[in-house]
């Protein structure tokens, strides 16, 4: 609310407390209530001072003493409204606030104009707490990308910024390292983690001669790769750049405070103006000019927009809150008031929907004992890094078994072969059967899932299913985003294959599901659904997320396991990973929203009853800011209700 950019007309607050958003300490938090709260010490003396008719505090002592407050209090306002004129914007809360205030010191209520400001001044510190100043920082996304790359020249390594690497140079990559280079790989194989491109839950084998890519994870050896890209030409460069241009995408949302602004301070301008004159037409001999002066600043005064400015980012606060409560974290107030406008949710599968850790999930056995091909086909696996292969291990848990593994051989994108006792075990897909003309069930070779075939002494034994789970509440997610009516799709896009998509969307109930897609194939099916004029929420957790979760309307990232890519682009972080969230955030957005229309139809209320009798003449301004305090206090105990509300 507080930054330039995002204004528009002049109609948003001012950055009273940028030393506060600069820093997340303690101590800039602090520093930014120290004038406040001294301003409020000298006001309350000054008005004791005059209360108690203390001998040494009369004029012009009295305007002197509010007028330092004041100006201590109110400069940045006042500021930012003489800016503001300049650039020939007259009507917004600056320049309202600042006529007001400065009426009050024309008709000698000191006290008011100080107490007036003060609470304006307050509520924006309200606003800046209750939004936490989070925005999304692409710097961020830097983090991403590999600073150092082991470079072969000669027989000799040496170390170097992945920007000073030449097309054609031999890097090498360690086991568990990133890849910082697009490249050819020149090892004869390699087992690669993929998601952070694809999304393709599946490690990837990789063999002599094929392309590996920036982002990719080594998982098992050490590998050298022949480098084919330059660094900003890399798939992990594109989508950073991606995230940056889908950042300026984003449509900038007006807090609901400057386009209440735009409405509320040109009338109240217009009907003081009109309260001095228009009474000369109808009263003549009994007009004085003084009396309709003095009423006309008093009506200014009391339509300031004190008791607005404090209780909508009050109820906004009372939402984030609840958020925070139930694990959600929303990076500001704007997108609790547009979630509530989502009609179209959109979701990765990996890591959103499942849990991104693989499991066995089925075993099958043809004339073999089950309990043995696990115990035969673990021993084997044990002898492999693939996270498949510890899977399967982890399944069988053997610890205490009596066999030992001998003459194993890996056998690149095939499988493993080796001795177990007296049986010779075969564990791979379907291929490695082929390779040793080992007969089994056909139909296996159209199954769209990830399974390890297994042959013991020559003869087709059975295979294990493996997969990647979904989360327990993934079921529950897509029921409640149903029963919003407000939502009419709910949407499955995922760099995974499109069989296994599909599987999970039929389990789940997803209305439409899309995979085989790349991060520029996912912007591109939001795009579609955004032209088609629908309100967008993205959930994901990968880099390959980022630039979908940037261009949607509402982007929301898993913040447990999810990348800081994601974290960072996202609106809102669901730090649980849990994507029955995703309608818990929706549930607190509507609440929030109606609470937030509760406390501006109440404070509106109160405010047009004491400007009527203000014009009357019945109303002074003390009455005007009392009225405001007892409003203020009512939108506090309203946003509270927030915090005590079942969202489960």
């Amino acid at each position: 609310m507080s930054k330039d950019n995002e204004c528009e007309d002049g109609a948003c607050a001012v950055d009273y407390t940028k030393e506060t958003v600069a820093s997340n300490n303690t101590l800039a938090i602090n520093k930014a209530y120290i004038i406040p709260i001294i301003s409020l010490l000298f006001l309350l003396l000054g008005i004791g001072l005059d209360f108690f008719e203390v001998p040494f505090f009369r004029a012009p002592i009295p305007l002197i003493w509010f007028s330092v407050i004041y100006m201590l209090i109110g400069g940045p306002v006042l500021l930012k409204a003489a800016k503001l004129i300049v650039k020939g914007t007259i009507y917004n809360e600056f320049v309202l606030m600042s006529v007001a205030t400065i009426g009050a010191f024309l008709i000698d209520s000191y006290e008011e104009g100080v107490a007036v400001m003060l609470f304006y001044v307050v509520g924006e510190l309200f606003q800046d707490g209750a939004v936490n100043r989070a925005k999304r920082s692409i710097e961020a996304l830097l983090k991403v990308q590999v600073e150092e790359v082991t470079i072969i020249e000669n027989e000799l390594t040496f170390i170097k910024h992945p920007k000073d690497v030449k097309i054609g140079q031999i890097i090498r990559v360690k086991a568990g390292e990133k890849i910082a280079l697009d490249g050819e790989l020149i090892s004869n194989d390699a087992v690669l983690n993929t998601a952070a491109l694809t999304g393709e839950s599946v490690p990837k084998n990789s063999n002599k001669g094929e392309q590996v890519l920036a982002g990719m994870v080594n998982l098992t050896k050490v590998i050298e790769i022949k480098v084919t890209s330059k660094y900003e030409d890399t798939k992990l460069s594109k989508i950073l750049k991606l995230v940056q241009e889908a950042v300026g995408k984003k449509a900038k949302t007006q807090l609901l405070i400057s386009r209440l602004a735009k409405i509320y301070t040109p009338i109240v301008f217009w009907l003081a103006i009109a309260l001095v004159i228009v009474p000369y037409f109808f009263l003549a001999d009994n007009y004085i000019f003084q009396v309709w002066l003095q009423r006309a600043l008093i009506f200014l005064v009391i339509s300031c927009p004190c008791a607005l400015v404090i209780s909508i980012p009050l109820g906004y606060f009372g939402g984030i809150g609840a958020a925070s409560q139930n694990g959600i974290l929303f990076k500001g107030s704007n997108y609790l008031d547009l979630i509530t406008k989502v009609d179209t949710v959109v979701m990765d599968k990996t890591g959103t929907l499942t849990k991104g850790v693989f499991e066995v999930q089925e075993i099958v056995t043809l004339n073999f004992d089950k309990v043995l091909m696990v115990e035969l086909t673990a021993v084997l696996e044990a002898n492999s890094t693939h996270p498949i292969a510890e899977a399967i291990v982890k399944y069988a848990a053997i610890k205490k078994t009596n066999y030992k593994s001998t003459n194993v051989e890996e056998i690149s994108g095939y499988g493993m072969k080796g001795q177990i006792g007296e049986y010779e075990v075969l564990a791979g897909n379907t291929k490695l059967l082929d390779k040793f003309q080992i007969a089994y069930d056909e139909n296996l070779k159209s199954n769209t899932e990830t399974i390890v075939v297994i042959a013991i002494n020559s003869k087709y034994a059975g295979y294990i299913t493996i997969a990647d789970t979904l989360k327990e509440d993934a079921k529950k997610a897509i029921l409640d985003l149903h029963n919003f009516k407000n939502i009419k799709e709910v949407v499955m896009l995922s760099g995974d294959k499109q069989a296994v998509v599909d599987t999970i969307a039929n389990k789940l109930g997803i209305d439409k599901a899309i995979g085989d897609l790349l991060p520029e194939d996912k912007i591109s099916e939001v795009e579609k659904l955004k032209a088609m004029g629908r309100t967008i929420a993205f959930i994901g957790d990968g880099i390959n997320d980022a630039p979908v979760i940037t261009i949607a309307d509402v982007g929301l990232a898993m913040g447990g396991l999810g990348s800081d890519a994601a974290i960072e682009t996202a609106d809102v972080v669901i730090q649980t990973d849990q994507p029955s969230k995703i309608a818990t955030a929706i549930k607190i957005g509507n609440s929030t929203n109606k609470i937030i229309w509760q406390n501006i139809w109440l404070a509106l209320s109160v405010k047009i009853l004491v400007l009527i009798l203000g014009a009357m003449g019945m109303a002074t301004m003390w009455k005007a800011v009392i009225a405001d305090v007892g409003v203020a206090l009512l939108a506090i105990l309203n946003a509270v209700r927030i915090q005590k509300m079942k969202w489960d």
